[in-house]
């Protein structure tokens, strides 16, 4: 599966998943075959860090 380059647009998608689909970025990162972090490394590069308490990026 390819997830979105952009930083940005990778925060809506995995945010998304993690709303609909998943309740914490270890279980979609394990479904979803990522690297957790190389996709943490990716998003703090614009200064988005995951929040296990609300399941999201922000």
């Amino acid at each position: 599966m390819s997830i979105p380059k952009d930083p940005f647009i990778l925060m809506s998608y995995i945010n998304t998943q993690l709303r609909d689909n998943y309740d914490s970025l270890e279980s979609l990162c394990s479904a979803l075959d990522l690297d957790r972090a190389s996709l943490e490394k990716t998003l703090a590069s614009v200064d988005l860090h995951y929040n296990s308490s609300t399941n999201q990026f922000k």
